[in-house]
């Protein structure tokens, strides 16, 4: 039964990681990336739960005889955004993890 014990503490090891990582998750709730396109026209701001919080359009963006560039700009700004929160995201995991890839846990 010797090797009862390293399970045990592999368990509470485990435990621990998913606790701390369930509190990293509410955290990033409150943690903030901006991204941006046309040198700035169109921002947003997106929570590191992957969140889209806030759009920002300049009025120079806005030109009503061609809205599908606006469209463009408002979707790149989006995915930027959105890209920058998964990095956070994974960044802060990974303070956890040590790095490692967890399946289904990130």
């Amino acid at each position: 039964m010797a090797g009862m014990g390293n399970f045990s503490d592999l368990m509470k090891q485990a435990q621990r990681m998913q606790r701390d990582m369930g509190k990293i998750q509410e955290e990033l709730k409150e943690r903030y990336v901006e991204g941006s396109a046309g040198d700035g026209l169109v921002k947003v701001v997106c929570s590191g739960a992957q969140e889209l919080v806030k759009i920002e359009i300049d009025a120079d963006a806005v030109d009503m005889d061609d809205l599908s560039l606006l469209e463009d700009l408002v979707v790149a700004a989006v995915n930027t955004g959105l890209k920058k929160a998964e990095e956070l995201r994974q960044g802060e995991m990974a303070k956890v993890t040590g790095g490692m890839n967890f399946p289904g846990l990130m």
